[in-house]
Parts: C-alpha cells; structure tokens; sequence
C-alpha cells in the first residue's frame, strides 16, 4: 500500500513543477470574465466528471461556477451509459445551446484521455461561440490515441489552456504483481488538487483587484446556512 502514497505525492509534485503557469493563468482567466459578467461553466463525463462537482456547491468552493452536469454524463445510472454518450457526436452541440454559453465566458472541460467526442465537440463548440476553453487531460495517454470526434482533433488540441493531469498511459500508475490489470488511477486525485490551485488562483485575482470572491461554508458548522443561502439566490440555479 506505500506505494499508493509515493505515486499521489510524487504526482502532485510533478503538477506543482510542470504546470503551475496553467493554473494560474486558468484562475486568472474566470477571475477576468467573472468580474465582466461572463460565465464559468465545467463539464466532464464518466469519471471526469467528478471534476464538476469538485468545483461545484461545496465549502471552499466558488459560488458562481455553472455546472453541465447531466445525468447521462455520470455514473449514477448505469456504469457504461456515460461510455456510449461520451462517444456520441452531436450531444454536446446541444447542451452548448441549452446552457447558452456565450462570447467571452470560460468553459472547464475534464477528460482523461481527450478523445472522445463529448469533450472534444464542447470545446470546438465553446469556441465558435467564442468561450475561452480550459482542458485538463492526461497529455501522456491523449499523445498515443486517436480522437473519436468527427473532427479528428484531441481535446487538448482546441483548448486555448491545457493543463496536464500528469498522467500514465490508462490512468493505471500501479502493477501489483500476479495482475494483468493497474491499479492506482491518479487522474481523481490530480484533478482535486488541479481544481482546487485553481479556485485559488482565481480567489487571488479577484483579491488583487478589490472583488470579494463569493466562496460557499460548510453547512456542518453552526451559523453558516444565511452565508450559503444568499450565494445560492445570487448564483445558483435552484431545482
């Protein structure tokens, strides 16, 4: 089991080393477009989209972040549904109208591998809509495949920021002897960190230019709700 914490310490280092100007630059990018009064929209689907709900509704959190977050992208129900959309043209096209993303917001797109056509149709999407695009994608595994857009292109090719989860080929860091199959996937614990350097990043830059950053308490320590209800009638869309 040490070797699960010599690969996550020996990872994190490696994204503090390599891509620490990408994440702040990413900060300082939906600290621009908030403070003009654009959007910050995150995706991902399958795994990645547990980068949505790092960044979304919770204690520490940015309160204005926008989530596309649908069902069919997650896991919750049935494991392969979200393997099938993910590849599927044409879904993201629609969520891109449905969520209105527009000139000069800023959409956060998680995906592993950064080839499948959900992530990859977002970003060209964003783009024609003029949105900024913020990938986080394991440059390692994406450089070795081929996409599954109809474009051809790779997640990581039509993001204007591309930060590198620090990956291995599979997501899989670890061989236990006697297996065929890794173990030890590092793409959930580099996204955390990834989400949560930027957060801060953008916190500062909004610091730096006199804006308090609108930052969700935890709901478990007594007195906090009136903090959390007035930014969740400011910025969240309530069901």
């Amino acid at each position: 089991m040490k070797e699960v914490f010599e690969i996550g310490l020996n990872l994190i280092r490696k994204i503090e080393e390599t891509q620490s100007e990408n994440l702040e630059a990413s900060g300082i990018l939906i600290a621009h477009a908030f403070m003009n009064g654009h959007q910050f929209f995150v995706s991902g689907s399958g795994h990645s989209h547990t980068v949505t709900e790092e960044f979304y509704g919770r204690a520490g959190g940015l309160a204005f972040v926008k989530p596309i977050l649908t069902s069919e992208l997650t896991l919750t129900e049935h494991p392969t549904k979200s393997s099938y959309l993910e590849r599927l043209n044409g879904y993201a096209s629609i969520l891109a109208e449905l969520y209105h993303i527009s000139k000069d917001d800023v959409v956060l797109i998680a995906s592993n591998s950064g080839r499948n056509a959900y992530p990859v149709e977002l970003a060209i999407e964003s783009k024609k809509r003029g949105a900024k695009v913020i990938a986080i994608t394991n440059i390692n595994h994406s450089s070795q495949v081929t996409s599954r857009h109809e474009s051809g292109l790779l997640l990581k090719d039509v993001a204007d920021i591309v930060i590198d989860n620090c990956g291995v080929i599979g997501d899989s860091a670890l061989q236990l002897e006697g297996m065929n199959a890794g173990m030890c996937p590092t793409s959930s614990m580099a996204n955390s960190f990834i989400v949560q350097a930027i957060n801060v990043a953008c916190g500062q830059e909004l610091l730096k230019n006199g804006v308090q950053p609108p930052v969700f308490v935890s709901l478990n320590c007594d007195g906090n709700e009136d903090v959390n209800d007035k930014l969740f009638k400011k910025y969240t869309r309530m069901y």
